[in-house]
Order: structure tokens, then sequence, then C-alpha cells
């Protein structure tokens, strides 16, 4: 898996060429942004369980037809499935952070999941709206860190905006 850096090496390796000023402000932004992931991933870390389950009480009171009979959470199999997956997206989405690059969630999350789901009759519109849900609330638990400049919280959005446009591309109308 990549990072950030090593990816913006690998790009200036492969043209032969020194770093220039984008590349500096690019790694300059990735420091500045460090601590920043690293409170995210360590709040994630520390309460995944209670992320997970508030989200998904959201994604449940804003679309309750999913919990009816004949919605995709209908059954105790299928709402485990559901949550199992919000903590997949979660924990992808913490490597992410770590890395400072989105794009590591193609190769890991994306590629062939909407293939997947789409098999298994999974509809991407609540999955997107779940993982949307993921990320305001753990943006919501880092806001009351004062130590985090609200101008940083973008960072910690990122690999959430990745995973649902990515989902999204497909056909997110769908339930």
């Amino acid at each position: 898996m990549r990072d950030a850096i090593t990816g913006l090496i690998g790009r200036y390796d492969q043209l032969g060429r020194y770093f220039d000023r984008n590349a500096v402000d690019s790694i300059e932004a990735y420091l500045s942004e460090s601590e920043v992931r690293i409170k995210a991933v360590e709040l994630i870390n520390r309460e995944a369980t209670e992320i997970v389950r508030e989200a998904s009480q959201r994604l449940f009171a804003g679309d309750p037809e999913l919990l009816l009979p004949g919605g995709n959470a209908y059954t105790t199999r299928r709402l485990a499935a559901c949550l199992r997956d919000m903590d997949y997206f979660l924990r992808y989405a913490s490597y992410a952070l770590v890395a400072g690059d989105s794009t590591i969630l193609n190769e890991r999350v994306l590629n062939g999941l909407d293939d997947t789901y789409k098999s298994l009759g999974v509809p991407t519109g609540p999955t997107v709206r779940s993982i949307v849900l993921l990320g305001e609330v753990v943006i919501e638990r880092l806001q009351g860190d004062d130590s985090i400049p609200s101008a940083l919280l973008a960072a910690v959005r990122q690999p959430f905006d990745h995973l649902a446009a990515g989902l999204g591309e497909s056909n997110i109308s769908q339930r």
C-alpha cells in the first residue's frame, strides 16, 4: 500500500525530475495534516463500534423501509451484513487517512465492489449514504477536540467522499 509521499516520489522518479514547488507543497500539506489524520485514526480505533452504531441509526432513521420486510437490512443476517460492511468501510477509510492517499481505496475496496453488490442485490444508494454518515460521525466527534483546526477536517472527509463517489458513479438512486 502506498502513501502520499511514496506516490509522489514514484511519479517524480519516473519523470527523472527533482521535486518542484508543487511537490514540496504537497509534502508540506501532507505533513501539516498528519496530526489530524492520526487523531482521526485514533478516534476510529477507539470508537469504531459506536461510530458504526450511530451512523447506522441515522441511516435507518432516514430510510426506515430498509428494516421492514423486503428491505435490504430486514432479517438479522442482512442487518449484520450491513453493519459488517459499514465497519469494513470505516476500517479502510482509516488506512487511507494514515496514507494520505484515498486512491488506495480503488484497489482495496472499490474495484469489483459494485459488481459484487449488484450480484447480491445490495442497493448502492443506502450504501453510499452509510459511508457519508460514517464520515459525518467521525468529523462531528473530532470537532469536539479544540486542538484540531476545523480547516484540517477536510482531510478527514476525503476517504469517505472518495468511497461514496466511487460507489456513486454507478447507480446510487436504485434502492
